[in-house]
């Protein structure tokens, strides 16, 4: 099976590159094409077998599932371009929420797919979240999850949710990593312990909290109230952050939700019957 990608960009090259180190896909057996055809030659010098296409219509016509890696603004001229050269049996495979299942399967004559990836699979961890096209079948569900499983954890989720499940397992890693640098940055000005040595106590103190949660040792207020003695230096500290951060993750999801809805509307506007 020969794996095909259109934009070879942030997450077009991350998942490229994951796929190979997890030994999923050989590189004699993925083509890649985007706008400027030097941007992706890295790929191929890392990679030895990796073929560089000169546009998606070639990718379009030698691979069996093409999966589209390119920003919202750039999807109406991929379509079109890939539209007249797929075939039913093909698996066409969207990475990007505000694209939805209903408008792929209007514009495109194949089978499709909705992948949702995180920065995070590129350490094979993370979650991916899976939406399906009506017209895969239940093989190709299942080779699709086969795939993908080798980077991350597919959850299929109702593509309704994609929003909030994108925050938590897409948008997190970017506002977990910025809580981190916050947190060391108070401890080097604060106390002026080394900036190398907090970054890596942080890090594994992250590192061990993931893992007591994920395994189910603890839930989240289980963990908060097993590391807080009340009276203790953790819950005045706790409680700190309680106040000052009640409403953030709020505002954050309400800001996320918003911009959503105005990247749907451009969307809905660009897939539009001409």
């Amino acid at each position: 099976m020969k794996v095909g990608f259109i934009g070879t960009g942030s997450m077009g090259s991350l998942l490229i590159e994951a796929f190979v180190r997890s030994g999923a896909l050989q590189p004699a057996n993925i083509v890649a094409a985007t706008r400027t055809a030097s941007r992706a030659q890295p790929l191929a010098e890392r990679f030895p077998g990796l073929r560089i296409a000169a546009s998606g219509a070639a990718v379009a016509e030698e691979a069996d599932w093409v999966v589209v890696c390119v920003k919202p603004a750039d999807y109406r001229a991929v379509l079109d371009e890939i539209g007249p050269i797929l075939k039913p049996g093909q698996i066409v495979v969207s990475i990007t929420s505000p694209v939805l299942l209903e408008q792929l399967e209007r514009l495109l004559p194949c089978k499709v797919a909705k992948m949702v990836p995180s920065v995070v699979n590129a350490a094979g961890a993370g979650a991916v979240l899976a939406m399906y096209g009506t017209r895969l079948t239940e093989d190709d569900r299942r080779e699709l999850g086969r795939l993908f499983s080798a980077i991350g954890r597919p959850v299929e989720i109702d593509e309704r949710d994609v929003r909030v499940a994108s925050d938590l397992s897409s948008c997190g890693p970017a506002f977990i990593a910025y809580l981190l640098e916050s947190f060391v940055d108070a401890a080097v000005e604060t106390a002026g312990i080394d900036r190398e040595l907090a970054s890596s106590l942080a890090c594994d103190m992250l590192l061990g909290t993931a893992r007591l949660l994920k395994e189910g040792t603890f839930s989240p207020r289980e963990l908060q109230a097993k590391v807080s003695v009340p009276g203790g230096i953790t819950a005045i500290a706790l409680d700190i952050l309680r106040r000052t951060t009640a409403d953030a993750f709020p505002q954050v999801l309400r800001a996320t939700h918003r911009k959503f809805a105005e990247d749907l509307a451009k969307m809905e506007d660009a897939l539009a019957e001409k």
